[in-house]
């Protein structure tokens, strides 16, 4: 590994879905977006839903990757992203992330109690993350 690169593991419930090395990770912290160069201080929060980004040495290719929330861990040399769902940039699919995202709002129309509006808000969440993460890879 290069001084000036890190690991970056991201993985979810079901698989690895990025192992590899980079310059530089962006990724929704709960408080904000957060921008990781190697040697960043060790720290261990909380993920939104949304896109992480993987910039690999030597300028190539961007890897994005869609992740519906979940923990982040930074040491010096390693990132580790334990996702609760995480989703390849080209395996995105904007058209049954928007009939989801019709279901879930027909669902919270129908909603009857506080506990099932919360669970319909929280999918609504990560949805419109979802499909934000969608138009980004597009836009490239």
């Amino acid at each position: 590994m290069a001084a000036n690169t890190m690991q970056v593991d991201v993985v979810s419930a079901e698989e690895a879905i990025f192992s590899g090395e980079a310059e530089f990770v962006v990724l929704p912290g709960e408080a904000g977006e957060l921008g990781i160069y190697p040697r960043h201080t060790p720290l261990i929060t909380r993920i939104r839903p949304g896109a992480v980004r993987i910039l690999p040495p030597g300028g190539g290719e961007e890897q994005l990757i869609f992740v519906a929330g979940g923990i982040l861990e930074v040491q010096p040399r390693v990132i580790t992203v334990l996702a609760d769902t995480a989703i390849r940039g080209h395996d995105l699919d904007e058209a049954k992330a928007n009939e989801a995202l019709k279901r879930a709002e027909e669902a919270r129309r129908n909603a009857k109690d506080k506990q099932e509006i919360a669970t319909v808000e929280g999918e609504l969440s990560m949805l419109a993350a979802q499909l934000a993460a969608i138009r980004k890879l597009r836009k490239k």
